[in-house]
């Protein structure tokens, strides 16, 4: 048996308020997640909880900053339609935020190489930095041991002329 309509308004309860936030961005994570998978959508879902926390989906193909991307696009392009005189100036200022995502991102994910800003990552997170961190540290390790098996190579080299 259904309940009736629930009346919308401000949950006064700071207790009550919080679990209806939890169990209701649970259900709206599943939709987002359910309406990918069901019509191959790409989709993005930004939470923000009172206190500031983000909470966020994107479909399984597509990134966050993909899908941001192609938003910032869309709604240039229709503002561009709408509003023919728009014309190169906003595309200055589209490029502009779009290469300010990008910083972001990148600054975010340098931060996190760095062992900083970790709170907020779950679990499988870690692990894709700690695997992204070790295939890094291989890459390294071969450079280097290239660049000392050269020099040996180079020693040697000298060592056998200067006999």
């Amino acid at each position: 048996m259904g309940r009736g309509p629930v009346q919308l308004r401000r949950i006064e309860n700071k207790i009550n308020r919080q679990v209806t936030f939890s169990k209701r961005r649970s259900g709206l994570l599943k939709k987002a997640h359910e309406i990918s998978v069901l019509c191959d959508a790409e989709v993005a879902l930004i939470v923000f909880s009172t206190k500031g926390k983000l909470y966020e989906y994107s479909s399984q193909d597509s990134s966050m900053d993909v899908i941001l991307e192609r938003y910032q696009r869309y709604s240039f392009e229709e503002r561009a339609v709408l509003d023919p005189s728009i014309g190169n100036q906003a595309n200055w200022g589209d490029e502009y935020g779009s290469l300010k995502i990008k910083l972001d991102a990148l600054q975010k994910s340098q931060r996190q190489l760095l062992g900083e800003q970790l709170d907020p990552l779950t679990t499988k997170e870690l692990q894709q930095l700690e695997q992204q961190l070790d295939s890094s540290l291989k890459h390294i390790r071969s450079r280097k041991n290239q660049l000392l098996f050269e020099s040996i190579s180079e020693l040697q080299k000298k060592v056998c002329y200067s006999h």
